[in-house]
């Protein structure tokens, strides 16, 4: 076993995939042998930025890790001092079961039981699925195991990257109109029309010099952002209403992340209807990421 469990590999023509059963973590997409994703050595470590990483029961942060649901109040484990939130949910450190794998795709469990904070017990899924015409398709599915709604938000954090050179020298084409403004603590403070400021993507614009770690709110229906170079493209397609985009500073700006995501950062203490599970129901995310020529 590594540091990440085990590790698992999936293909089809030129696209393949390593995934491990710790955090069920995308570790690496590749077509032709180049990366399309940020990858770290799954074998000795942990990966920076949360590299690959599934978000659940929520993902971003929640302030002050407390939030309080069906009038009662919640603590959380605070795991971002800087910010003072909580950051990312639960089942990204957890050991998932292999439940399928055949040589083009995997799947994984996760029974969650409640815990202090977070009191909702889920049954978790994921299955990665290679196409050697359309890429990677992913799905990821929670479904409340307990007998009360419970607060449910689902994303995965994958950085995008085009060899070693950084983001700078790239574009980001994302068709969307509105994104969340954040306070110093990345805490999200309203929606704000892209129109007149640096963070309008809308038709492809370059990423130099500036600096993204927000929160959109996607097209409605089908959409694809698309991180482009003099090279060649990558895209992540997805129907999720959020997507977050950060630009990776602190790992010298080498990727891009992009999180299709269910619900705002923060959302635990939004509307309930934003993030509200009943007992026996399902919440659903799908998306994928390809390479573009």
């Amino acid at each position: 076993m590594t540091v990440n469990g085990t590790l698992h590999h999936i293909a089809d023509g030129d696209y393949s995939a390593t995934v491990a059963t710790g955090g069920a973590t995308l570790v690496a997409l590749t077509r032709g042998g180049e990366d399309l994703i940020a990858t770290f050595d799954a074998e000795a470590e942990v990966g920076v930025g949360y590299k690959g990483r599934v978000l659940a029961p929520w993902p971003n942060r929640i302030a002050d890790g407390r939030y309080t649901w069906a009038g009662v109040e919640y603590q959380l484990g605070v795991n971002e001092p800087a910010t003072g939130t909580a950051l990312h949910g639960l089942a990204l450190w957890m050991p998932w079961e292999v439940v399928r794998h055949d040589g083009t795709a995997i799947t994984l469990s996760l029974a969650m039981p409640g815990s202090l904070g977070y009191p909702f017990p889920l049954e978790l899924e994921i299955t990665y699925a290679v196409d050697a015409e359309t890429g990677l398709a992913v799905r990821f599915i929670a479904r409340n195991a307990g007998n009360v709604a419970a607060p449910v938000g689902l994303s995965l954090h994958p950085y995008l990257t085009l060899g070693d050179r950084p983001v700078d020298a790239f574009t980001l084409a994302l068709e969307a109109e509105r994104y969340l403004a954040v306070d110093d603590r990345l805490l999200p403070t309203g929606l704000v029309d892209v129109a007149g400021t640096p963070l309008d993507f809308r038709g492809g614009a370059p990423l130099d010099g500036v600096f993204v770690d927000h929160a959109y709110a996607a097209p409605a229906g089908d959409w694809e952002a698309v991180l482009r170079g003099p090279d060649g493209a990558v895209g992540v397609a997805s129907d999720a209403p959020w997507v977050q985009v950060h630009t990776a500073d602190a790992m010298g700006r080498i990727c891009l992340a992009v999180e299709p995501m269910t619900c705002p950062p923060d959302a635990f203490n939004g509307p309930a209807d934003a993030v509200a599970l009943a007992p026996g129901a399902v919440r659903e995310l799908t998306f994928g990421i390809r390479a573009l020529d």
